[in-house]
């Protein structure tokens, strides 16, 4: 066995940003190893310095610990199989680089991206299936090698693919996958600058770390012979592979930032609740065999298991996201929310000092099943806040017309009468004065509640009329008697 206990990670490189795909695999990384008593390691990918972004890193750790997700080992936690940034390793490498050579299983090619560039213009032109270095280099002769060398002419290290029996994968997503070895290409190992490539990096990291289960995206299962070749190379014990289905836009083509945002960032900064995101992504390619669709991140770990995990490609659909977001907000504590609330007021135009926290609570209690981010709290009921200064038209044109005035002085004379009015008191009073003036409920409801608040949606009216109180109930409403005009 390569460990007593299952070793999973995440290795992103810092090229940018966080793509939901790479959260995806991060997340299903991180539920193997919590779901069977595992450690998630967290490697930093850092050797292809063309793609190099300053500051990606950083971004990358931060937005990482932002999900939840939280390595056991790693740049930030250390651990007893680091370095965990691989440019940090280049010795390593180097050393096995070598011993490929040696051994016969990798070899250096000298030849300039002019030569290569011919080599693959040639095979276009042959229409050959696939593109291949033709092995020029391995030819070249001990001495040729070594007069190379002495000039410092410029090389990289090749794997030496050989003839021999398909090479098979066993995989628990997509079952038994062969691969003929004349589909595998001369894959460079060390590239000229003396980093290494991430076929080469990838294998010697997980060996020396003990990865048990490496689980990743379906983009590089027609990498993985290589590295299987590589492990049997170095006669190491293979790692169990798992390979996730493709994230697809609706369309069924492959997740672009074309037709939508495909950063973590993006959905963060948006106000996605992290638990609304991790509950979404999770979802994406796995489901526990049953019709639930609402989880904490507990729950995912105690029913996630890889056997579930599908093959087809996962449809990244943003309105089920909307939907778990407003779940998730639906579930959250009022006292959970408050704190968001209250800084969004500070940074608003309204008055913070002027509610009590009693009062905040009232209004998250009335609104929570009704917004997507926190907020809407302030975008879709100001007039919690302030009263309105202005009325829908289209709400003055259906539900005002000529005796509502008259309609509306009665229910303020009624509304003066009550006593520390709250929900039931004030449906009561509008009751009985619809039923005193012979008229149905509606032509009181909708005009009132476009008195008070401006619009014509939000929470039920009467727990609307409790939140703001008698005096400002009866005050927006004389407003309106005297602003809102109508034509006869």
């Amino acid at each position: 066995m390569i460990n007593d206990t299952p070793r999973v990670r995440f290795a992103p490189s810092p090229t940018g940003y966080l793509h939901v795909g790479g959260l995806r695999t991060a997340l299903y990384n991180f539920l193997f190893a919590k779901a069977n008593n595992g450690k998630f390691i967290l490697r930093i990918e850092d050797t292809d310095r063309n793609r190099f972004v300053e500051g990606a890193k950083e971004n990358l750790l931060n937005t990482i610990e932002w999900t939840g997700i939280v390595p056991d080992e790693g740049p930030n936690q250390g651990g007893n199989y680091g370095p965990y940034i691989q440019s940090e390793r280049l010795d390593i490498y180097k050393k096995h680089a070598q011993k490929l050579i040696v051994s016969g299983n990798a070899y250096r090619c000298f030849c300039t991206p002019e030569r290569l560039a011919e080599l693959r213009e040639s095979q276009r032109k042959a229409k050959l299936p696939q593109m291949k270095y033709d092995k020029y280099c391995l030819t070249l002769s001990h001495d040729e090698v070594r007069a190379k060398l002495e000039s410092k002419e410029a090389y990289v290290v090749r794997l030496n693919v050989q003839t021999g029996p398909k090479v098979k994968i066993k995989d628990i997503v997509r079952g038994t996958v062969e691969f003929d070895r004349n589909t595998i290409d001369d894959q460079v190992l060390i590239k000229s600058d003396g980093f290494p490539t991430y076929h080469m990096a990838n294998v010697v990291d997980d060996h020396r770390m003990k990865i048990t289960h490496v689980i990743r995206g379906e983009e590089w299962l027609s990498s993985t012979p290589k590295h299987v070749l590589l492990y049997n190379f170095f006669d190491w014990e293979l790692p169990e592979f798992a390979h996730l289905p493709l994230l697809l836009n609706p369309d069924k083509t492959k997740l672009s930032k074309r037709q939508g945002d495909v950063a973590v960032e993006d959905y963060k900064a948006k106000g996605f609740l992290r638990e609304s995101l991790i509950n979404f992504v999770a979802l994406l390619g796995w489901s526990a065999g049953d019709d639930q669709e609402y989880y904490l991140m507990d729950e995912l770990i105690s029913k996630f298991s890889l056997e579930r995990v599908q093959k087809s490609g996962a449809v990244f659909n943003v309105d089920k996201l909307n939907w778990i977001q407003t779940e998730h907000i639906k579930n959250l504590s009022n006292e959970k929310i408050l704190p968001y609330l209250k800084n969004q007021l500070v940074e608003s135009e309204y008055d913070h000092e002027a509610f009590t926290n009693e009062y905040l609570m009232k209004v998250i209690e009335a609104m929570k099943s009704r917004v997507l981010f926190f907020s809407d709290f302030l975008e879709r009921s100001g007039y919690f806040f302030k009263a309105p200064k202005e009325y829908d038209p289209a709400i003055i044109q259906k539900r005002w017309r000529l005796d509502t005035p008259e309609h509306l002085s009665k229910l303020i004379e009624a509304f003066g009468k009550l006593q520390n009015p709250g929900h039931d008191e004030f449906e009561t009073a509008l009751k009985a004065t619809a039923e005193s003036l012979g008229i149905g409920g509606g032509k009181l409801i909708h005009p009132i509640r476009l008195a008070v608040s401006g619009i014509g949606v939000g929470p039920g009216v009467y727990d609307l009329l409790a939140i703001l109180g008698k005096e400002e109930v009866i005050k927006r409403t004389q407003t309106a008697i005297e602003t809102i005009k109508i034509e006869e």
